[in-house]
């Protein structure tokens, strides 16, 4: 399909690069991009590029990316807790200043042949044009102005978070909680280049509002930063900053939105990047889906014979890929809302904790690129001294260690009912049972998790020795079932046991040893559900030990 003329609503990373590819793909079209900012003045601070983002730019256009990367500083990562650190190696890993991107971006654009227009602000609907890409970010006026097409829908998270930089490089990208009187502030921090590092913060609303941030929050112009907050977290952050200031760049307290969209095209128009969709900071860059959306659609353009049919082909393409992401991304921001409660796990058993939070990353592919990190992960898991990691098999030897209890040895982490007391439903489960619950489905932080947790609190208050968690076999309905087995653990402390399908003992090896469960209960079939068991741990019904991490 050749076009005539093409209009970009948005001059940030995913309009322009769209604007290049289509550029080169049909040259005689004319491309104009409309940016209502200006040059060299852009909110935030560093974009990070992972290796798979950087060969799907290589294969779309290797001349910017050979720019991009020639400007981007690389770095590791590392996390510290409580004064203990571990740092995983990832030398594929580039920040990049958003200034600098953008001046790429520009060039490469331009040089292209690519029309760009700052300081416009205009509507898809005052511009004569084969075809409107709305790259206009999460703020779509374009999204909002036909939202009825779109059919968008913008939820918001619990926590707060804000953007800041420092000026000097970090070492590592640093994942960091600080503890204080009002309560845990974490930053994720990342070198973008040799003088400037990305310093992002995230608390939740308690701990704001104990700190007296929220008072600093009132009445500040739109285009402020916060300067009460960004001196509060200097102090807080004093070590990891050593004695630098926070940059801040129209720096304010946000809550992450996470939008939605039943259509991303109506007539002429198409969505693109934040506008159609946005994935949480902690997994998922805005820029990242953007320009791989830019990708997409140039594609479809190049292989449909008219406009609608080049939409359609694009959804299909991207939105399973996106709506995976958002899936991971979702995941991803409720551990982080609910990091704090897991302060007390060994450092590596934490990063195993952090590699698998989404269910992304199994166990074996994290031993693979960081074999120390989770050698240490897997010796205190086991309670024995660190000797590398095991030869093979790596999930079958994490469910065959043996778990420790009030004196007690169980075989193995796969639960046995010739060692474990008798399974009852929970409603009626006496002191020294198990209680059996069956998981209410979606997250583990929802209403239903809540109640749920509530209902744990009573069957411990009751003196019941354990929980055993059961529900559906899908894989989304198990990843959620484990979040909520860790979350009642932490806050009970009782035993509990999981029912995963067999086919999933992957995910159960990786929970096992992030300190999610105590022990699972591998079935087979399309419903997980625990056997009737008969007690064998005799004595006292509240003898058993089942403190956190014993």
């Amino acid at each position: 399909m050749e076009l005539r003329r093409v209009a970009v609503l948005g001059g940030g990373p995913g309009g322009l690069y769209a604007a290049r590819l289509l550029k080169l793909a049909q040259p005689g079209c004319e491309v104009v991009v409309h940016e209502q900012g200006v040059p060299h003045e852009t909110f935030g601070f560093g974009v990070g590029l992972a290796a798979g983002t950087q060969r799907n730019l290589e294969a779309a256009d290797p001349a910017s990316l050979r720019d991009i990367v020639a400007g981007g500083h690389r770095h590791d990562m590392q996390m510290r807790v409580r004064g203990q650190a571990t740092t995983v190696g990832n030398d594929a890993l580039i920040g990049i200043a958003r200034t600098r991107l953008l001046a790429v971006l520009q060039r490469h654009a331009e040089e292209s042949g690519v029309v760009l227009r700052f300081g416009e602000r205009v509507r898809a609907d005052e511009l004569d044009a084969d075809l409107v890409i709305a790259a206009d970010g999460v703020n779509s006026a374009t999204r909002t102005a036909r939202a009825e097409e779109f059919g968008a829908t913008v939820e918001t998270g619990a926590g707060l978070y804000l953007w800041a930089a420092t000026d000097f490089a970090l070492d590592h990208a640093l994942f960091e909680p600080v503890e204080t009187e009002a309560g845990t502030f974490v930053t994720h921090a990342y070198p973008y280049q040799d003088d400037r590092s990305t310093f992002l913060v995230e608390t939740d609303e308690r701990t704001w509002r104990r700190a007296g941030l929220d008072a600093g929050a009132r009445g500040l112009a739109r285009d402020a930063n916060d300067e009460a907050s960004l001196r509060h977290l200097e102090g807080v952050f004093a070590a990891s900053l050593r004695g630098h200031p926070l940059i801040g760049n129209r720096t304010q307290w946000l809550r992450f939105r996470r939008v939605t969209a039943r259509r991303w095209h109506s007539g002429t128009v198409v969505l693109l990047g934040d506008a159609a969709h946005t994935a949480h900071y902690s997994i998922g860059s805005g820029t990242k889906l953007a320009m791989e959306d830019a990708i997409a659609l140039v594609d479809a353009l190049g292989a449909s014979g008219d406009v609608p049919s080049a939409f359609t082909a694009y959804e299909a393409v991207r939105r399973p890929a996106v709506e995976r992401l958002q899936g991971l991304a979702r995941r991803s921001q409720l551990w982080w809302e609910s990091f704090p409660d897991r302060l007390d796990e060994p450092v590596d058993r934490l990063m195993v904790a952090y590699m698998s939070r989404a269910g992304n990353v199994p166990l074996s592919r994290f031993a693979t690129s960081s074999p120390d990190v989770v050698a240490r992960a897997l010796a205190d898991y086991a309670g024995s001294p660190a000797e590398g990691l095991p030869a093979a098999g790596l999930d079958e030897w994490v469910l065959d260690r043996p778990l420790e209890r009030a004196g007690r040895v169980l075989a193995s982490r796969r639960a046995d009912p010739a060692e474990l007391p008798e399974v009852v439903d929970g409603d009626d489960a006496p002191p020294g049972t198990l209680a059996r619950l069956v998981a209410p489905p979606g997250s583990a932080w929802s209403s239903a998790g809540d109640a749920l947790a509530r209902r744990a609190g009573e069957l411990a208050a009751r003196g019941c020795a354990g929980l055993w968690l059961t529900g559906p076999a899908g894989r989304e309905a198990v990843l959620d079932r484990l979040d909520l087995a860790e979350r009642v653990r932490r806050v009970t402390g009782l035993l509990t046991v999981v029912s995963v399908p067999a086919e999933l003992r992957a995910d159960a090896a990786a929970a096992l040893v992030s300190g999610r469960t105590d022990l699972v209960d591998l079935t087979d079939g399309e419903a997980a559900s625990p056997r009737t068991l008969q007690p064998v741990l005799s004595g006292s019904r509240g003898e058993t030990d089942v403190r956190p991490g014993a």
